[in-house]
């Protein structure tokens, strides 16, 4: 999906390399013996559990007593006597129903898609500085109205990920490489995400080194994006035109910056995608894109924090690359517990433009992002967009959570085209001049039934602007849920 020069690949394993040492803490800065989890590019971990199922840690199972089930002891199986040689296992199952009326925003018979997952992962630890990991999935769909499903939403048997990781410490900083079919989530999410919304997730294909202190890190990786076929095994391979790659710097941020108790994290990337079927404004070709941007995120106080910003330039064909996008999220925790309401409001924009004429390309795109943040139904996504959303969450009973958010989006440049989340145009809309896109009502339930167990609703209305109505398109009502089943 991206593309990295023989130059910038030379240029970033070096400097991780050559950095790494320096990353050992002095005892001033040693609070925490590790770079936190929440923050290390890996992905959160919640009760246990994380997206990326490799980011999790089994060890306490070695302990009889911390076990409250038999499927607890398929999480830690020591493989010699001492237990350095430890594999675990896990497995997902979710069974999920769609149902979307308007579909593709046309006057149209409901679709319904009755989509079920399965995923199997095995970890083999061998001793504290190697380990592999495999992934096995299969997606399944059927329904009424499907059109032709997408192989991330079909697939009969796919290997999801396959890699080998080996580590070490260096001093106080932990140092390692991945090499193989990974996800890889390290970066705003609305830029790079698994997409666990989809039925097959989203992985890569090649190599990442990371280094680790307890208050700086780097990262640096060169990866192809999985091309998933429908069928089995053989045909999901690494994508011959796109290219990925990469380095990234992080560092936690003082307690006492905002004069507040503080948990806050900033990481500056440099990223490079190159893409040989590029496709804008009915035109297809080479594009090669660079991002440069910054990062902020973490918590002061009551207040949480998810801001963003990249400049983006390059070519497409024969247009240079301008581009910017800029997510500002932020929320209000209504009291001191954990699950007390919050209320907040994200401002999105991505620029827009020069996608059908001639000039600068001032279209933004991100690489792999989580699109249902725009709209569960898939249509819209950055580029060629502004967008306010407030929200309200809240935990009616225990172990339920709710987020109710209202967002109202526009173009950014009139003379371009509403894009979806796949990144093509609504057609037509190029040929409008209304800047109003959309008003879209939100609600997402998640109910914890147990630490394994859980149900996901959401429920949207798209009321279309005349940006798209203009062009004979039509609001849409969607609702989904689904049950999932973890170990």
């Amino acid at each position: 999906m991206t593309t990295v020069t023989s130059r910038l690949r030379a240029a970033t394993l070096p400097l991780a390399l050559a950095t790494a040492a320096s990353l050992a803490p002095s005892a001033a800065q040693a609070e925490d013996a590790a770079y936190p989890q929440a923050f290390n590019g890996d992905g959160a971990v919640t009760g246990g559990y994380s997206l990326s199922r490799w980011a999790e840690d089994w060890t306490s199972m070695a302990d009889p007593a911390k076990r409250d089930d038999p499927l607890d002891r398929l999480k830690y199986i020591p493989l010699d006597s001492d237990g350095d040689i430890y594999l675990t296992l896990s497995g997902e199952l979710r069974l999920r129903v769609n149902q979307t009326t308007n579909p593709n925003l046309r006057e149209a018979e409901a679709q319904r898609q009755d989509i079920n997952r399965i995923v199997g992962g095995a970890d083999l630890h061998i001793g504290e500085h190697l380990r592999f990991y495999g992934e096995v999935a299969h997606g399944g769909i059927s329904g009424s109205n499907l059109g032709a499903p997408a192989a991330t939403l079909r697939n009969d048997v796919v290997i999801q990920q396959s890699f080998v990781e080996a580590r070490t410490d260096i001093g106080d900083v932990d140092v390692g490489v991945r090499y193989g079919r990974q996800e890889f989530v390290d970066g705003p999410n609305l830029l790079a995400s698994q997409r666990d919304n989809n039925t097959i997730r989203y992985t890569m294909n090649g190599w990442r080194f990371y280094a680790r202190g307890s208050k700086l890190r780097i990262d640096a990786f060169d990866f192809r994006p999985t091309a998933y076929g429908d069928l089995g095994t053989g045909d999901d391979v690494n994508d011959p035109a796109r290219r990925f790659s990469g380095a990234s710097v992080g560092v936690m941020l003082p307690k006492t910056i905002l004069g507040n108790k503080a948990n806050l994290a900033f990481d500056a990337f440099l990223w490079r995608r190159h893409n040989d079927v590029g496709a804008w404004g009915g035109r297809i070709g080479p594009a090669t894109r660079y991002y440069l941007g910054g990062w902020l995120r973490g918590d002061v106080g009551a207040i949480n924090l998810d801001w963003s910003v990249n400049r983006q330039w390059g070519y497409y064909m024969d247009q240079d690359i301008s581009a910017w996008q800029a997510f500002i999220a932020q929320t209000y925790r209504l009291g001191k517990s954990k699950t007390a309401p919050r209320v907040g409001v994200h401002f999105d924009y991505a620029s827009g433009g020069g996608g059908y004429g001639n000039g600068k390309l001032r279209n933004a795109y991100s690489p792999f992002g989580n699109n249902i943040y725009f709209s569960y139904q898939l249509y819209l996504t950055p580029s060629n967009l502004r967008a306010v959303t407030p929200n309200f969450s809240f935990s009616p009973v225990k172990d339920v959570r709710v987020l109710a958010e209202y967002e109202f989006a526009w173009r950014d440049n009139i003379h371009d085209a509403v894009y979806r989340a796949n990144g093509q145009p609504f057609a037509g809309t190029q040929n409008g001049t209304a800047r109003k896109v959309a008003e879209l009502a939100r609600l997402q339930l998640v109910w914890t039934i147990t630490p394994r167990l859980s149900f996901t609703g959401r429920y949207e209305h798209l009321d279309a602007g005349p940006a798209l109505t203009d062009a004979g398109y039509k609001s849409s009502d969607f609702l989904a849920g689904w049950l999932s089943y973890r170990f």
